[in-house]
Protein backbone atom coordinates (compact mmCIF):
# COMPACT_ATOMS: atom_id res chain seq x y z
CA UNK A 1 0.00 0.00 0.00
CA UNK A 2 1.09 3.54 -1.10
CA UNK A 3 1.66 6.40 0.92
CA UNK A 4 -0.10 8.99 -0.72
CA UNK A 5 0.62 12.73 -0.26
CA UNK A 6 -2.65 15.01 1.02
CA UNK A 7 -4.25 17.58 -1.51
CA UNK A 8 -3.07 19.75 0.30
CA UNK A 9 0.98 18.60 0.15
CA UNK A 10 0.36 18.18 -3.34
CA UNK A 11 -0.45 21.72 -3.76
CA UNK A 12 3.12 23.26 -2.65
CA UNK A 13 4.64 21.18 -5.34
CA UNK A 14 2.37 21.95 -8.26
CA UNK A 15 2.21 25.70 -7.25
CA UNK A 16 6.10 26.24 -6.77
CA UNK A 17 7.88 27.98 -9.74
CA UNK A 18 11.19 27.61 -10.43
CA UNK A 19 12.16 31.66 -9.29
CA UNK A 20 10.02 30.95 -6.37
CA UNK A 21 10.76 28.38 -4.60
CA UNK A 22 8.96 26.88 -1.12
CA UNK A 23 11.94 25.24 0.49
CA UNK A 24 12.10 27.15 4.44
CA UNK A 25 16.00 27.52 5.06
CA UNK A 26 17.71 28.07 8.48
CA UNK A 27 21.46 29.25 9.29
CA UNK A 28 22.54 27.78 12.03
CA UNK A 29 25.99 29.56 13.28
CA UNK A 30 28.24 27.29 15.35
CA UNK A 31 31.40 27.29 17.58
CA UNK A 32 33.60 24.85 15.87
CA UNK A 33 32.89 21.12 17.31
CA UNK A 34 35.67 19.19 18.23
CA UNK A 35 35.14 16.52 15.76
CA UNK A 36 35.30 19.98 13.09
CA UNK A 37 32.53 19.54 10.29
CA UNK A 38 32.70 15.67 9.61
CA UNK A 39 31.39 15.10 13.40
CA UNK A 40 28.38 17.23 12.27
CA UNK A 41 27.88 15.33 8.79
CA UNK A 42 28.54 12.03 10.82
CA UNK A 43 25.42 13.32 13.42
CA UNK A 44 23.40 14.10 10.14
CA UNK A 45 24.13 10.46 9.26
CA UNK A 46 22.81 9.08 12.07
CA UNK A 47 20.04 10.99 13.40
CA UNK A 48 18.41 10.41 9.63
CA UNK A 49 16.96 7.28 11.16
CA UNK A 50 14.73 9.62 13.16
CA UNK A 51 13.64 11.48 9.85
CA UNK A 52 12.43 8.80 8.12
CA UNK A 53 10.82 11.13 5.29
CA UNK A 54 14.10 12.35 4.67
CA UNK A 55 15.34 9.06 2.43
CA UNK A 56 11.78 9.65 0.80
CA UNK A 57 11.20 11.11 -2.59
CA UNK A 58 7.86 12.15 -4.66
CA UNK A 59 6.82 9.90 -6.93
CA UNK A 60 4.35 10.97 -9.45
CA UNK A 61 1.25 8.88 -10.48
CA UNK A 62 1.06 8.26 -14.66
CA UNK A 63 -1.77 10.34 -15.99
CA UNK A 64 -2.55 12.38 -13.39
CA UNK A 65 -4.55 9.78 -11.98
CA UNK A 66 -4.07 10.48 -8.41
CA UNK A 67 -1.88 12.73 -6.08
CA UNK A 68 1.62 11.69 -5.73
CA UNK A 69 3.39 9.26 -3.09
CA UNK A 70 6.00 9.03 -0.75
CA UNK A 71 8.30 6.48 -2.06
CA UNK A 72 11.61 5.14 -0.85
CA UNK A 73 14.40 6.24 -2.72
CA UNK A 74 17.00 3.42 -4.00
CA UNK A 75 19.60 5.97 -5.17
CA UNK A 76 19.50 8.00 -1.84
CA UNK A 77 23.03 9.32 -1.41
CA UNK A 78 23.56 11.45 1.88
CA UNK A 79 26.46 12.81 0.59
CA UNK A 80 24.34 14.34 -1.79
CA UNK A 81 22.22 15.86 0.44
CA UNK A 82 25.11 17.12 2.52
CA UNK A 83 27.15 19.49 1.15
CA UNK A 84 30.68 20.99 2.31
CA UNK A 85 31.31 24.67 1.29
CA UNK A 86 33.78 27.72 2.65
CA UNK A 87 33.34 31.23 3.12
CA UNK A 88 37.13 32.68 1.56
CA UNK A 89 38.70 34.82 4.83
CA UNK A 90 38.47 36.80 6.63
CA UNK A 91 35.15 35.09 6.95
CA UNK A 92 33.02 37.87 7.21
CA UNK A 93 28.78 37.54 8.19
CA UNK A 94 28.17 39.45 4.74
CA UNK A 95 30.09 36.72 2.88
CA UNK A 96 28.23 33.96 4.95
CA UNK A 97 25.07 35.90 3.64
CA UNK A 98 26.43 36.00 -0.10
CA UNK A 99 26.53 31.74 0.32
CA UNK A 100 23.14 31.87 2.01
CA UNK A 101 21.30 34.43 -0.70
CA UNK A 102 22.84 31.96 -3.53
CA UNK A 103 21.96 28.73 -2.17
CA UNK A 104 18.14 29.84 -1.14
CA UNK A 105 17.38 30.72 -4.44
CA UNK A 106 18.19 27.23 -5.87
CA UNK A 107 14.99 25.12 -5.86
CA UNK A 108 15.16 21.55 -4.43
CA UNK A 109 16.32 18.63 -7.00
CA UNK A 110 11.94 17.00 -7.57
CA UNK A 111 14.18 13.62 -8.45
CA UNK A 112 15.28 13.18 -4.77
CA UNK A 113 14.80 13.53 -1.26
CA UNK A 114 12.78 17.33 -0.86
CA UNK A 115 16.12 18.28 1.31
CA UNK A 116 20.09 19.69 1.64
CA UNK A 117 22.26 20.19 4.91
CA UNK A 118 25.08 22.90 3.39
CA UNK A 119 27.84 22.74 6.07
CA UNK A 120 30.20 25.90 6.07
CA UNK A 121 33.80 26.46 7.60
CA UNK A 122 36.05 29.54 6.85
CA UNK A 123 34.26 32.03 9.14
CA UNK A 124 35.89 34.40 11.44
CA UNK A 125 37.06 33.44 15.20
CA UNK A 126 36.96 29.80 13.93
CA UNK A 127 32.92 29.46 13.75
CA UNK A 128 31.20 27.18 11.36
CA UNK A 129 27.27 27.65 9.76
CA UNK A 130 25.07 24.78 9.11
CA UNK A 131 22.40 25.60 6.20
CA UNK A 132 19.53 23.75 5.88
CA UNK A 133 16.82 24.07 3.04
CA UNK A 134 13.58 21.59 3.85
CA UNK A 135 10.30 21.34 1.80
CA UNK A 136 7.42 22.15 3.23
CA UNK A 137 5.92 19.41 1.70
CA UNK A 138 7.89 17.04 4.26
CA UNK A 139 6.62 19.25 7.33
CA UNK A 140 3.11 18.77 7.11
CA UNK A 141 1.61 18.82 11.03
CA UNK A 142 3.64 19.90 14.00
CA UNK A 143 4.80 16.08 15.25
CA UNK A 144 6.64 16.19 12.14
CA UNK A 145 10.41 16.38 12.44
CA UNK A 146 12.70 19.25 10.83
CA UNK A 147 16.23 18.12 9.86
CA UNK A 148 17.56 21.13 11.91
CA UNK A 149 15.50 19.79 15.21
CA UNK A 150 17.43 16.70 15.22
CA UNK A 151 20.54 17.88 15.15
CA UNK A 152 20.84 20.13 18.66
CA UNK A 153 21.07 18.45 22.11
CA UNK A 154 21.01 20.16 25.52
CA UNK A 155 24.55 18.89 26.01
CA UNK A 156 27.85 18.94 24.42
CA UNK A 157 28.39 15.53 25.77
CA UNK A 158 25.16 13.95 23.95
CA UNK A 159 26.07 10.49 22.28
CA UNK A 160 25.37 10.55 18.65
CA UNK A 161 24.29 7.11 17.42
CA UNK A 162 25.28 4.55 14.92
CA UNK A 163 23.93 5.00 11.63
CA UNK A 164 20.85 2.06 11.06
CA UNK A 165 20.94 -0.10 8.62
CA UNK A 166 18.41 1.22 6.25
CA UNK A 167 17.31 -0.51 3.56
CA UNK A 168 15.36 0.99 0.88
CA UNK A 169 11.66 -0.83 0.13
CA UNK A 170 11.41 -1.22 -4.15
CA UNK A 171 9.80 1.60 -6.02
CA UNK A 172 6.56 1.03 -7.20
CA UNK A 173 5.89 1.09 -10.96
CA UNK A 174 3.99 2.37 -13.03
CA UNK A 175 0.90 -0.60 -13.27
CA UNK A 176 0.84 -0.44 -9.18
CA UNK A 177 0.42 3.19 -8.96
CA UNK A 178 -2.16 3.03 -11.22
CA UNK A 179 -3.58 0.07 -9.79
CA UNK A 180 -3.64 1.67 -6.23
CA UNK A 181 -5.78 5.01 -7.74
CA UNK A 182 -7.87 3.12 -9.50
CA UNK A 183 -8.57 0.88 -6.38
CA UNK A 184 -8.97 3.84 -4.22
CA UNK A 185 -11.70 5.43 -6.33
CA UNK A 186 -13.63 2.16 -6.64
CA UNK A 187 -13.29 1.88 -2.71
CA UNK A 188 -14.52 5.72 -2.75
CA UNK A 189 -16.02 6.78 -5.24
CA UNK A 190 -16.39 10.24 -3.69
CA UNK A 191 -12.48 10.79 -3.17
CA UNK A 192 -12.18 13.45 -5.93
CA UNK A 193 -15.52 15.38 -4.79
CA UNK A 194 -14.02 15.35 -1.02
CA UNK A 195 -10.56 16.16 -2.30
CA UNK A 196 -11.91 19.25 -3.91
CA UNK A 197 -14.51 20.00 -1.01
CA UNK A 198 -11.95 19.68 1.70
CA UNK A 199 -9.74 22.31 -0.32
CA UNK A 200 -12.39 24.77 -0.36
CA UNK A 201 -13.24 24.06 3.30
CA UNK A 202 -9.74 24.82 4.44
CA UNK A 203 -9.58 27.61 2.19
CA UNK A 204 -12.86 28.92 3.90
CA UNK A 205 -11.31 28.31 7.53
CA UNK A 206 -8.82 29.68 6.78
CA UNK A 207 -10.28 33.00 5.59
CA UNK A 208 -12.94 32.57 8.69
CA UNK A 209 -9.82 33.29 10.69
CA UNK A 210 -8.53 36.53 8.90
CA UNK A 211 -7.84 39.24 11.32
CA UNK A 212 -7.64 42.64 10.03
CA UNK A 213 -6.21 45.33 12.42
CA UNK A 214 -7.40 48.36 11.32
CA UNK A 215 -8.73 50.20 15.02
CA UNK A 216 -7.82 46.49 16.62
CA UNK A 217 -11.23 45.14 15.65
CA UNK A 218 -12.25 41.89 14.08
CA UNK A 219 -12.77 42.76 10.35
CA UNK A 220 -12.86 39.58 8.60
CA UNK A 221 -14.67 40.67 5.21
CA UNK A 222 -12.67 44.12 5.26
CA UNK A 223 -9.14 42.21 5.22
CA UNK A 224 -10.44 39.64 2.80
CA UNK A 225 -12.61 42.12 0.20
CA UNK A 226 -9.60 45.09 0.46
CA UNK A 227 -6.56 44.06 -1.31
CA UNK A 228 -3.02 44.70 0.45
CA UNK A 229 -1.83 48.84 0.53
CA UNK A 230 0.37 49.44 -2.45
CA UNK A 231 3.81 49.06 -1.06
CA UNK A 232 7.56 48.62 -3.04
CA UNK A 233 7.72 45.14 -0.96
CA UNK A 234 4.76 44.02 -3.99
CA UNK A 235 6.36 43.50 -6.94
CA UNK A 236 7.45 41.16 -9.63
CA UNK A 237 9.54 38.76 -8.41
CA UNK A 238 12.61 37.35 -9.62
CA UNK A 239 15.00 34.27 -9.15
CA UNK A 240 17.25 35.79 -7.22
CA UNK A 241 17.60 36.23 -3.49
CA UNK A 242 19.52 38.55 -0.98
CA UNK A 243 19.77 37.46 2.85
CA UNK A 244 20.05 40.07 5.69
CA UNK A 245 19.68 39.25 9.52
CA UNK A 246 19.53 41.00 12.73
CA UNK A 247 19.63 40.28 16.17
CA UNK A 248 18.79 42.11 19.74
CA UNK A 249 18.69 41.12 23.55
CA UNK A 250 15.49 39.14 24.70
CA UNK A 251 15.60 41.45 27.82
CA UNK A 252 15.25 44.42 25.92
CA UNK A 253 12.12 43.27 24.38
CA UNK A 254 10.68 42.06 28.09
CA UNK A 255 11.46 45.50 29.23
CA UNK A 256 9.22 47.33 26.57
CA UNK A 257 6.38 44.70 27.05
CA UNK A 258 6.72 45.17 30.92
CA UNK A 259 6.12 49.01 30.85
CA UNK A 260 3.93 49.15 28.58
CA UNK A 261 2.31 45.98 28.23
CA UNK A 262 0.99 43.55 25.40
CA UNK A 263 3.31 40.19 24.50
CA UNK A 264 6.75 40.02 23.12
CA UNK A 265 5.06 39.19 19.56
CA UNK A 266 3.35 42.51 19.76
CA UNK A 267 6.88 44.41 20.90
CA UNK A 268 8.48 42.45 17.95
CA UNK A 269 6.03 43.24 15.62
CA UNK A 270 6.37 47.06 16.60
CA UNK A 271 9.98 46.53 16.26
CA UNK A 272 9.04 45.65 12.37
CA UNK A 273 7.00 48.31 11.50
CA UNK A 274 8.95 50.85 13.21
CA UNK A 275 11.86 49.88 10.93
CA UNK A 276 9.54 49.41 7.80
CA UNK A 277 8.49 53.21 8.80
CA UNK A 278 12.18 54.20 8.88
CA UNK A 279 12.83 51.75 5.97
CA UNK A 280 10.32 53.24 3.71
CA UNK A 281 11.15 57.15 4.17
CA UNK A 282 14.76 56.19 3.80
CA UNK A 283 13.70 55.65 0.04
CA UNK A 284 12.13 58.39 -0.69
CA UNK A 285 8.33 56.94 -0.33
CA UNK A 286 5.27 59.07 0.78
CA UNK A 287 4.68 58.10 4.57
CA UNK A 288 1.69 59.43 5.44
CA UNK A 289 -0.78 58.89 8.83
CA UNK A 290 -2.70 56.27 7.63
CA UNK A 291 -0.22 54.56 5.49
CA UNK A 292 0.26 51.01 6.73
CA UNK A 293 2.36 47.46 5.55
CA UNK A 294 0.07 44.65 5.65
CA UNK A 295 1.29 41.23 7.22
CA UNK A 296 0.56 37.87 7.13
CA UNK A 297 1.11 36.35 10.67
CA UNK A 298 1.13 32.76 11.50
CA UNK A 299 0.17 31.56 15.05
CA UNK A 300 -0.43 28.28 16.53
CA UNK A 301 -3.18 28.15 17.78
CA UNK A 302 -5.65 25.58 19.32
CA UNK A 303 -9.09 24.93 17.48
CA UNK A 304 -12.33 24.29 19.58
CA UNK A 305 -12.42 20.23 20.35
CA UNK A 306 -8.45 19.72 19.86
CA UNK A 307 -6.62 18.53 23.20
CA UNK A 308 -3.32 19.13 21.95
CA UNK A 309 -2.10 22.61 22.03
CA UNK A 310 -0.47 24.35 18.79
CA UNK A 311 -1.80 21.39 16.88
CA UNK A 312 -2.42 23.90 13.99
CA UNK A 313 -1.23 26.95 12.70
CA UNK A 314 -3.33 29.75 11.33
CA UNK A 315 -2.69 33.20 9.42
CA UNK A 316 -4.02 36.05 10.19
CA UNK A 317 -3.62 39.77 8.74
CA UNK A 318 -2.19 42.24 10.95
CA UNK A 319 -1.87 45.86 9.04
CA UNK A 320 1.37 47.14 10.62
CA UNK A 321 0.88 51.13 11.64
CA UNK A 322 3.78 52.37 9.76
CA UNK A 323 2.24 55.79 9.16
CA UNK A 324 2.31 56.41 12.85
CA UNK A 325 5.11 58.30 13.89
CA UNK A 326 5.19 57.74 18.25
CA UNK A 327 6.69 54.25 18.56
CA UNK A 328 4.72 54.12 21.73
CA UNK A 329 1.39 54.02 20.00
CA UNK A 330 2.71 52.07 17.15
CA UNK A 331 2.56 49.33 20.12
CA UNK A 332 -0.49 49.94 21.22
CA UNK A 333 -2.10 49.47 18.22
CA UNK A 334 -0.62 46.38 17.75
CA UNK A 335 -1.04 44.99 21.41
CA UNK A 336 -4.51 45.72 20.54
CA UNK A 337 -4.92 44.53 17.27
CA UNK A 338 -3.38 41.11 18.51
CA UNK A 339 -5.20 40.83 21.47
CA UNK A 340 -8.18 40.51 19.25
CA UNK A 341 -6.91 37.71 17.11
CA UNK A 342 -5.37 35.95 20.66
CA UNK A 343 -8.85 35.87 21.65
CA UNK A 344 -10.54 35.14 18.51
CA UNK A 345 -7.81 32.06 17.74
CA UNK A 346 -7.00 31.01 21.12
CA UNK A 347 -3.17 31.40 20.34
CA UNK A 348 -0.97 29.31 21.82
CA UNK A 349 1.97 31.12 24.63
CA UNK A 350 5.37 30.56 23.73
CA UNK A 351 6.57 28.60 26.85
CA UNK A 352 3.69 26.00 25.31
CA UNK A 353 5.26 26.09 22.19
CA UNK A 354 8.53 25.86 23.43
CA UNK A 355 7.91 22.72 25.91
CA UNK A 356 6.39 20.57 22.84
CA UNK A 357 9.11 19.52 20.84
CA UNK A 358 12.75 20.49 22.07
CA UNK A 359 13.94 22.84 19.31
CA UNK A 360 10.91 23.26 17.46
CA UNK A 361 11.59 26.55 15.71
CA UNK A 362 12.28 24.80 12.38
CA UNK A 363 9.19 22.69 12.00
CA UNK A 364 6.99 25.31 13.15
CA UNK A 365 8.51 27.84 10.15
CA UNK A 366 7.81 25.36 7.84
CA UNK A 367 4.30 25.34 9.00
CA UNK A 368 3.89 29.01 8.96
CA UNK A 369 5.10 29.17 5.41
CA UNK A 370 2.45 26.07 4.29
CA UNK A 371 -0.42 28.33 6.46
CA UNK A 372 0.87 31.95 4.58
CA UNK A 373 1.19 30.12 0.69
CA UNK A 374 -2.42 29.26 1.06
CA UNK A 375 -3.37 32.56 0.88
CA UNK A 376 -3.80 34.95 -2.31
CA UNK A 377 -0.48 37.50 -2.15
CA UNK A 378 -2.75 40.10 -3.19
CA UNK A 379 -4.04 39.86 0.48
CA UNK A 380 -0.79 41.10 2.27
CA UNK A 381 2.52 43.15 1.70
CA UNK A 382 4.97 40.48 3.59
CA UNK A 383 5.26 37.60 5.61
CA UNK A 384 6.47 38.04 9.31
CA UNK A 385 6.90 34.24 11.48
CA UNK A 386 7.70 34.59 14.65
CA UNK A 387 8.52 31.03 16.65
CA UNK A 388 10.13 31.02 20.08
CA UNK A 389 12.87 28.90 20.70
CA UNK A 390 14.39 27.43 24.29
CA UNK A 391 16.62 29.81 26.35
CA UNK A 392 19.36 28.16 26.94
CA UNK A 393 22.21 26.84 25.08
CA UNK A 394 21.84 24.16 22.49
CA UNK A 395 24.81 22.05 20.77
CA UNK A 396 25.77 19.94 17.60
CA UNK A 397 28.36 17.36 17.91
CA UNK A 398 29.62 19.30 20.56
CA UNK A 399 29.63 22.68 19.20
CA UNK A 400 27.58 25.25 20.90
CA UNK A 401 25.14 27.08 18.77
CA UNK A 402 25.42 30.94 18.78
CA UNK A 403 23.11 32.29 16.57
CA UNK A 404 20.16 30.50 14.13
CA UNK A 405 18.60 32.70 11.75
CA UNK A 406 15.15 31.37 9.69
CA UNK A 407 14.99 32.38 6.14
CA UNK A 408 11.27 31.93 5.14
CA UNK A 409 10.54 31.71 1.63
CA UNK A 410 8.91 34.58 -0.52
CA UNK A 411 5.41 34.04 -2.15
CA UNK A 412 5.08 34.94 -5.89
CA UNK A 413 4.53 38.84 -6.32
CA UNK A 414 6.16 39.46 -2.76
CA UNK A 415 9.97 40.87 -2.30
CA UNK A 416 10.39 40.19 1.46
CA UNK A 417 9.25 37.73 4.46
CA UNK A 418 10.64 38.27 8.22
CA UNK A 419 11.48 34.76 9.88
CA UNK A 420 11.69 35.19 13.90
CA UNK A 421 13.23 33.55 16.39
CA UNK A 422 14.07 33.39 20.15
CA UNK A 423 17.05 31.30 21.73
CA UNK A 424 19.58 31.84 24.64
CA UNK A 425 18.65 35.21 25.52
CA UNK A 426 18.68 37.11 21.81
CA UNK A 427 16.42 37.36 19.49
CA UNK A 428 17.11 36.71 15.71
CA UNK A 429 15.48 38.00 12.73
CA UNK A 430 15.95 36.51 9.17
CA UNK A 431 15.39 38.66 6.19
CA UNK A 432 14.29 37.12 2.84
CA UNK A 433 14.13 39.54 0.07
CA UNK A 434 13.83 39.71 -3.91
CA UNK A 435 17.14 41.33 -5.19
CA UNK A 436 16.00 43.29 -7.34
CA UNK A 437 12.74 44.61 -5.19
CA UNK A 438 14.33 44.73 -2.42
CA UNK A 439 18.10 45.09 -2.91
CA UNK A 440 18.77 47.12 0.38
CA UNK A 441 17.25 44.98 2.66
CA UNK A 442 20.52 45.40 5.01
CA UNK A 443 19.53 48.81 5.54
CA UNK A 444 16.36 47.12 6.87
CA UNK A 445 18.19 44.96 8.74
CA UNK A 446 19.76 47.67 10.19
CA UNK A 447 16.79 49.48 10.98
CA UNK A 448 15.33 46.85 13.15
CA UNK A 449 18.25 46.83 15.61
CA UNK A 450 17.97 50.54 15.77
CA UNK A 451 14.42 50.21 16.84
CA UNK A 452 14.60 48.14 19.75
CA UNK A 453 17.04 51.07 21.49
CA UNK A 454 14.14 53.69 19.97
CA UNK A 455 11.60 51.54 22.43
CA UNK A 456 13.79 50.56 25.07
CA UNK A 457 14.14 54.52 25.42
CA UNK A 458 10.45 54.70 26.00
CA UNK A 459 10.20 52.24 28.45
CA UNK A 460 12.51 54.79 30.54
Amino acid sequence: MVERLTTLDASFLYLEKPDSPMHVAGVLVLEAPPGGLEAIASLVRARLQLVPRYRQRVLGVPGHLADPVWADDPDFDVDYHVRRSAVPRPGTEAQLLDLVSRVTARPLDRARPLWEVYLVEGLADGRVAVVTKTHPALVDRLGAVEIGQVLLDPSPDAPTPAPDRWRPRPLPGPLELVREAVEEYVQRPSAVVEAARHAVTDLRATGGRLTGAAGGVLRTARSALFPAPHSPLNSASGSQRRVAVARIDLDEVKRVRKTHGGTVNDVLLAVVAGAARDWLLSRGQAVLGSTSVRALVPLSVQGEGEEAPGSRVSSYLVDLPVGEPNPRVRLARLSYAMRGVSQHGRSVGAETLVALTGFAPPTLHALGARAARGLSRRMSNLVITNVPGPQLPLYAAGGRMLEVYPVVPLAPGQGLSVGITSYDGRVFFGLNADRDAVGDVDVLADLIEQEIGVLVETAG
